[in-house]
């Protein structure tokens, strides 16, 4: 977080851009899925990263 309060952006980071390799190779990366399996959870469930999170880590389990 910036010192300086005015130098800030308007990322979401709760988020995913589902339509950038990068944030669906590190939610992958993450979660210990892969990049497709990445794509079709953001696909099904939206881009929010908690959400994505779980239901990764739950697949991973199985």
């Amino acid at each position: 977080m910036p010192d300086d309060k005015t130098k800030t952006d308007n990322r979401d980071r709760s988020q995913v851009a589902g339509d950038e390799d990068y944030e669906v190779r590190h939610l992958a990366e993450e979660a210990g899925i892969t990049p497709d399996q990445a794509r079709t959870l953001i696909k099904r469930h939206g881009t929010d990263r908690k959400v994505l999170n779980e239901i990764a880590k739950s697949i991973k389990a199985l």
